[in-house]
């Protein structure tokens, strides 16, 4: 199963969901234009099927967002265009002072079968730290807490309870069933 992604720890962490379900994740490093828009849904399906034209072997991709509450949903589907510019420091920047830190991420998996894109979303909900937490994991985990720990703190465990995971689960229960 080809996972077409520029972000390594997404990969490793869909290989390893996947060997769960005895399917074999392989990585095709690239980059690839991804519409804007507001809804994750429909960026996932719209870049499906932009790279459908490409590649035409079966392949998934994966899009995720940050949402938080207190700031209408933002950074949401630009949360890569966000994270780029102002980082975790510009998200706690932004939270100082706000009572209300609850947050979720959303991850959409966009699987294109060779004709058809179908799509597979995961949900997980916590709060916006005070400030950054932990080493591990990638993107806005050191300032996402699930619990009493940021998804930075977590390490693999991270992968136990993730949007990732919830959405790639969906995907690999359907893509099994076929």
């Amino acid at each position: 199963m080809l996972f077409i992604t520029s972000n390594e720890g997404k990969f490793i962490e869909a290989k390893k969901i996947g060997e769960r379900y005895g399917i074999n994740i392989e990585w095709k490093r690239m980059e690839y234009l991804e519409p804007q828009g507001n809804d994750l849904i429909e960026i996932a399906r719209k870049s499906a099927e932009l790279l459908a034209e490409k590649i035409k072997e079966p392949f998934f991709i994966e899009d995720s967002g940050l949402f938080i509450e207190a700031l209408n949903g933002f950074p949401g589907p630009y949360s890569s265009f966000v994270f780029k510019t102002i980082g975790n420091e510009g998200i706690i920047k932004l939270m100082k002072g706000i009572k209300n830190r609850k947050a979720y991420f959303i991850a959409v998996i966009a699987y294109f079968d060779g004709k058809n894109v179908h799509t597979f979303i995961g949900r997980v909900d916590g709060e916006i730290s005070e400030k950054i937490r932990g080493t591990k994991g990638f993107g806005y985990d050191p300032v996402f807490l699930y619990g009493d720990k940021t998804f930075a703190e977590m390490g693999d465990e991270k992968n136990e309870v993730s949007h990732r995971r919830k959405a790639l689960e969906r995907f690999f229960e359907w893509y099994a069933s076929l």
